[in-house]
């Protein structure tokens, strides 16, 4: 992530839920965590599409300890499929790391993975592979089409939340049941 400019209307450390209208199936039924929203575009994790494969399968490929680990690594979105991100709250200091939030830091490089793997890592912290991405004022074009619900992001359902219930978590904080939703969410 480069320095760029901050809208005052930034959406970091915000959730983006996917509406129930949102048109590209890869984000049906996701909760997205944005990193990253300025003038230049934004960049986000999905956190509840878990992958399968399992952390401790990576660590192997990696030639790093931490094969038992039998957690879940998430699609963080389609884009760079490859490349890794660990979202952690403050603490040890990582090789690639940015500060999303005063709770949240993300992290690029293998030492975080490695320090994981040898159980000296972040208590907390939640593992994706790729990112979603949006270009330059691509976000808001979809957010004034209705395809995304948004809110403050909350710690506890990013790191405590079992990911098969972040979705209805997200909602319930914003304060959405999803069986009354129509399709002019956000229109007077």
């Amino acid at each position: 992530m480069t320095a760029s400019k901050h809208s005052p209307h930034s959406l970091r450390h915000h959730f983006l839920v996917a509406s129930p209208y949102l048109a590209d199936p890869r984000f049906h039924g996701a909760v997205i965590y944005l990193c990253e929203h300025s003038d230049d575009g934004a960049l986000g994790l999905m956190i509840n599409q878990p992958l399968d494969i399992h952390l401790g399968e990576i660590l192997e490929q990696l030639d790093m300890h931490g094969g038992e680990l039998d957690l879940p690594v998430y699609s963080g979105g389609p884009v760079e499929p490859e490349r890794g991100f660990v979202l952690h709250p403050p603490g040890t200091n990582w090789q690639n790391t940015a500060r999303v939030h005063d709770e949240v830091l993300l992290t690029t490089s293998r030492d975080v993975l490695a320090g994981i793997g040898k159980n000296q890592g972040p208590e907390e912290f939640l593992v994706a592979l790729g990112y979603s991405g949006w270009s330059e004022g691509q976000l808001e074009e979809e957010l004034g089409s209705n395809s995304w619900l948004t809110c403050p992001a909350s710690t506890d359902i990013l790191f405590r939340t079992p990911w098969e219930d972040r979705y209805q978590a997200v909602l319930k904080l914003i304060g959405i049941d999803l069986n009354q939703l129509s399709e002019s969410i956000g229109h007077a």
